[in-house]
């Protein structure tokens, strides 16, 4: 099936940001082509890697426990990005959210009961039955059977406007070159993580050991050349999704199954031996996605997460089993750290602990403030002393999820120029404009939901926009 030289509504990417909006306007009677960079097999984007989504509610629902009011979601994002947003845009978001679930459903997908543990998730996040790619693939089902356009190993490579609106795309498909024009696009095309150069020249030579998590295929093309043609900017370069993950996880599409969960629960030091930060300083799904930076910070972009015996059941582990030894000295051999030093670490952490008594009081449940006193840094939560063998330890690098740099839009998913207009006839929806919402930081399940909420919006609002 050839690419088609005109669309009414166009679609570029296709996870599930772009998914999202493309069912949205073709059931609001739009004709959608959807072009998707990679193959079908590797399709999807980052989406089907995730697990899922965090959603208000204002009482319990088939899978979410309690409720999760508009006010309580915008205090962790609040939290988690310093106030780095755009804050009625994600208000708005916020209230949107409340209604994706069923419509979700609609598309054939479906919700594991409430997670119950130590992710404390049970009442803020819907998961996937399935994970990602079981969404992903219902998302495809549902579009083609509704007559969505889809495209493999469609690569765009530049983008052509005029005063502020899309004239057309310049595509490349399995080697050949063509064009596409379109009376609306809307771009879901991802961030840069995985263009090597373009890191950088963001983060010099420490990029070279940067792991990215998702797609291969996120080369930031399309913000690129949407930004060099007066479209605003949201977030800066250097924010990211970042998260500690396995050292030993491959160069790109490891996942979510390569992220370190235990962290809470352990003391972190870098190659040297040395502990850098509060390991215990908020739940794990607020916290995690600072760590990748934090690691991105230390020599060589390494370090080592070590618990004991106490607490292996406590986390989801991860895909890569970890190193183990019956001594810190051992342990220390295992990942090349002078034996005495990390013995010092270990020891001073433990010496630092509250007494007997306050150590009972240990709830991975809660903010519990089992913590030490006299360290530098402390560590404010969940402090055990590491004293249990067998002691344990999993190599940490950066793994990079998504770039915040992106594209700025309204409520209406409209792209917004560096004049403050908004273009008649492009939206965006997902990473390429989450930096609107995530300035910096994250909390888990955010970015599915921007996908979500802003590619249903664009969706609707592309198709509305033809029949005007």
């Amino acid at each position: 099936m050839t690419i088609p030289s005109h669309a009414n509504v166009l679609v570029i990417g296709g996870g599930n940001a772009g998914l999202c909006a493309a069912i949205a306007a073709q059931e609001a009677g739009a004709q959608v082509v959807l072009l998707e960079h990679s193959d079908q097999q590797e399709r999807g984007g980052n989406s089907k890697h995730t697990r899922n989504l965090r959603v208000m509610h204002n009482a319990p629902t088939a899978t979410l426990d309690n409720s999760y009011s508009a006010q309580e979601y915008l205090d962790d994002l609040l939290k988690v990005t310093q106030g780095n947003m755009d804050q009625p845009l994600t208000e708005f978001m916020i209230e949107q959210s409340a209604t994706l679930l069923p419509w979700l459903q609609r598309m054939g997908i479906h919700f594991q009961p409430s997670l119950s543990g130590t992710l404390s998730l049970s009442h803020t996040n819907a998961f996937f039955l399935g994970g990602g790619k079981a969404l992903i693939n219902a998302q495809y089902l549902t579009a083609e059977r509704i007559g969505v356009k889809i495209f493999y190993h469609a690569e765009v490579t530049s983008i052509h406007l005029e005063d502020g609106a899309f004239k057309s795309a310049a595509v490349t498909n399995r080697g050949f070159k063509q064009t596409i024009t379109a009376d609306s696009v809307i771009f879901a095309s991802g961030g840069f993580q995985a263009n090597k150069a373009w890191m950088k020249e963001i983060w010099g030579c420490v990029a070279d050991n940067f792991i990215i998590r998702g797609t291969p295929f996120n080369q930031g093309t399309v913000l690129k050349s949407l930004l060099a043609q007066d479209v605003a900017s949201v977030a800066t370069p250097e924010q990211c999704h970042a998260v500690a993950i396995d050292a030993r996880s491959p160069k790109y599409d490891g996942g979510i199954v390569t992220r370190i969960d235990c962290i809470s629960f352990s003391i972190v030091v870098n190659k040297n031996g040395k502990r850098f930060y509060d390991e215990g300083e908020d739940f794990w799904p607020k916290r995690y996605a600072i760590w990748g930076r934090l690691v991105a910070q230390q020599p060589e972009q390494i370090a080592y997460s070590i618990i004991d015996s106490q607490v292996t059941e406590q986390f989801m582990p991860p895909v890569f089993p970890s190193m183990q030894a019956n001594s810190i000295e051992e342990l220390a051999q295992l990942i090349a750290i002078e034996p005495s030093v990390l013995t010092a670490t270990v020891t001073q952490y433990n010496n630092a602990l509250a007494s007997d008594k306050k150590t009972a009081q240990y709830n991975p449940k809660i903010l519990d403030q089992c913590r030490t006193q006299g360290l530098t840094p402390e560590k404010t939560n969940w402090a055990l002393p590491i004293n249990k063998p067998p002691y344990y330890v999993y190599p940490l690098r950066p793994g990079i999820t998504f770039t915040y740099l992106g594209v700025k839009v309204n409520n209406k998913a409209q792209v917004l120029m560096n004049d403050g207009t908004a273009s008649k006839n492009m939206y965006a929806a997902g990473e390429i404009m989450a930096g609107n919402i995530l300035g910096q930081g994250y909390c888990a399940g955010t970015g599915m939901t921007i996908g979500a909420v802003f590619g249903r919006i664009a969706g609707e609002a592309a198709a509305c926009q033809l029949k005007k």
